[in-house]
């Protein structure tokens, strides 16, 4: 049988795509309080209390099973990850830029140059304050950056 060449060409793309998707990339899904385990229902009814529920997800990350709680606390977004047995990995809390130490401030405003700052998250794992997370847009393209506690640009 003889294929046109462009058809193999798109066909090897598009596995490539989908073996380095199915390798690299963590496939996260919507799933209902109901689905979750046990310990994990018990943190995300301590955590959301006095918060409204935006969602529920799970993942498998490196084959970790993941699940993340998006909240809205207060007027602001706040995202807990939390592993199988309930605990929690990871939290990330939109904060307001002026409530940051002056250094981060700075360093968030020199690094984001001329693009604007749409939300500044602080990002803590194991109880300890690591990062912050800034998500800016200039023009069409949306990007973000972290600025470590000490004001310095993390480099990913």
């Amino acid at each position: 049988m003889n294929v046109p060449r462009s058809i193999v060409r798109a066909l090897s793309i598009i596995s490539v795509c989908a073996v380095f998707a199915g390798v690299c990339g963590a496939q996260e899904r919507r799933v209902k309080m109901k689905d979750l385990p046990e310990a994990v229902q018990k943190t995300v009814n301590e955590q959301s209390k006095g918060a409204t529920i935006k969602g529920l997800s799970k993942e498998v990350e490196k084959g970790r099973t993941l699940y993340e709680l998006e909240l809205s606390v207060d007027g602001h977004s706040k995202d807990v990850t939390t592993d199988d047995s309930g605990k929690v990995v990871e939290v990330e809390e939109q904060v307001q830029l002026s409530a940051l130490p002056e250094v981060v401030q700075t360093a968030v405003k020199q690094n984001a140059g001329t693009a604007q700052i749409q939300m500044v998250e602080s990002v803590t794992k194991g109880g300890t304050l690591q990062y912050y997370e800034a998500h800016i847009k200039k023009g069409l393209k949306k990007s973000e950056f972290k600025i470590g506690t000490d004001g310095k640009l993390i480099k990913d």
